[in-house]
C-alpha cells in the first residue's frame, strides 16, 4: 500500500461512533447545512418502510432535525414499494417523472442522477432501499465529516457483509473485480472497504461536477471520478457495523462486474470500449444454453450542465 494511504486510512477512517449526534446537530446549526437523503428503490416493499421509518424517528424529529428530506425515488416497481415508502413518512417521486424531456434510461445510476434535480439539501445522502436490520448511524455517521469538517467532499460508508451467516463473504463482485482494478489502476483508492457499497454522503457542490454512469459501474465511477475532481484527502470512510441485504445470484453478479469493468476502462482511455456485451450460459433440459446481455455502456453529464438543474438554482 502507498504510504499516502496509510496515512490517509489514519486520517480519514473514522467509525459513526466518533461523532456524537450533538456534535453533528451542533455543527450542522452552526454552518446551516441542510441534509437529504435519497432512496433509489425498484421493488423493495419488505424493507424500504423500515428503512424510511427508522430515519424519520431518529434523525428527523424536533429533539434530532439531523435529516431535512427524506426522499424515495422510485425507479419503476411493481409492488407496493412507493405506497408502502409513503406511508412510513418519506417523499416518493418517480423516476419518469424527473426532468421528463429526457427519456429514462434503466439503471440505479440514472435514479441517483436524477434525484438531484428533486432534492436540495447541501449534503445529499444515498442509501440503498434493501438494507435489513437498517440503523440510523449509516446515515449519521456518513453526513457527520462532511458537517465537521469542511475539507472533507466524499465519505462512503464501511461495514462487515456477512453472506447468509457466513461472515465476510459478501460483496463478491468488490473482491473479485472492484479492488483489483482499483489496487493496479487506481491504488490511491486501495484505502477504501467497500468501493462498491451504495451508502455514501456527498457535497451537492460536488455531486453537481460528476458524470452519473446510469448502471452498476456508478459507485465505481463517481469515486474515481471524486479522486480527480476534489484529491484523495477530500474522501473519507466511516465504519457503521454491519451491512444485510438481499444477495443476487451469480449470472447477475456477473452483469454487475462487466458494467463496473466497461466504467473502469472508459476511465482509463476514454476512449475506444471493449465490445459491450457479455454472454452468460444457463443450463435447461437441451444442456447450456447462452444468454447474451448489453453492458451499460451511457453515462449521464454532470447536473450542472442541465438547463433544468441551472434555472432552478438561479431561482
Amino acid at each position: 500500500m502507498l504510504e499516502e494511504v496509510e496515512r490517509w486510512l489514519a486520517r480519514r477512517s473514522w467509525s459513526a461512533t466518533d461523532r456524537p449526534l450533538d456534535q453533528l446537530l451542533a455543527a450542522k446549526r452552526g454552518a446551516g447545512t441542510t441534509v437529504s437523503v435519497v432512496l433509489p428503490a425498484l421493488d423493495e416493499e419488505a424493507t424500504v418502510g423500515a428503512i424510511v421509518a427508522t430515519i424519520r424517528r431518529e434523525l428527523m424529529s424536533d429533539a434530532v432535525p439531523l435529516v431535512d428530506e427524506l426522499v424515495v425515488v422510485d425507479s419503476g416497481s411493481t409492488d407496493r414499494t412507493a405506497e408502502v415508502a409513503a406511508a412510513a413518512g418519506a417523499r416518493v417521486v418517480h423516476r419518469d417523472e424527473i426532468l421528463p424531456r429526457l427519456p429514462a434510461l434503466p439503471g440505479k445510476g440514472e435514479v441517483l442522477w436524477r434525484s438531484l434535480l428533486v432534492t436540495t439539501g447541501d449534503v445529499v445522502c444515498f442509501v440503498d432501499a434493501d438494507l435489513k436490520d437498517f440503523s440510523a448511524d449509516f446515515v449519521s455517521g456518513i453526513v457527520g465529516p462532511l458537517l465537521t469538517d469542511p475539507d472533507v467532499h466524499f465519505v462512503k460508508a464501511m461495514y462487515d457483509r456477512p453472506l447468509g451467516e457466513a461472515p465476510g463473504q459478501g460483496g463478491r463482485v468488490t473482491e473479485l473485480v472492484a479492488r483489483p482494478l482499483l489496487n493496479l489502476h487506481w491504488p490511491r483508492l486501495a484505502g477504501f472497504v467497500q468501493p462498491l457499497g451504495g451508502e455514501y454522503a456527498a457535497r451537492r457542490e460536488l455531486l453537481e461536477r460528476l458524470p452519473f454512469p446510469v448502471g452498476y459501474g456508478v459507485e465505481l465511477g463517481l469515486l474515481v471520478d471524486a479522486l480527480h475532481t476534489v484529491g484523495l484527502d477530500a474522501l473519507a470512510q466511516v465504519d457503521v457495523g454491519v451491512r444485510r441485504h438481499r444477495h443476487q445470484d451469480g449470472r447477475a453478479l456477473g452483469r454487475m462486474a462487466a458494467a463496473i469493468y466497461r466504467t473502469a476502462q472508459l476511465r482509463l482511455a476514454r476512449g475506444h470500449l471493449v465490445r459491450p456485451v457479455l454472454t452468460q450460459f444457463e443450463r435447461t433440459e437441451e444442456g447450456f444454453v447462452p444468454r447474451t446481455y448489453a453492458v451499460d455502456t451511457e453515462e449521464r453529464p454532470p447536473m450542472a450542465e442541465i438547463p433544468e438543474y441551472a434555472q432552478r438554482h438561479a431561482a
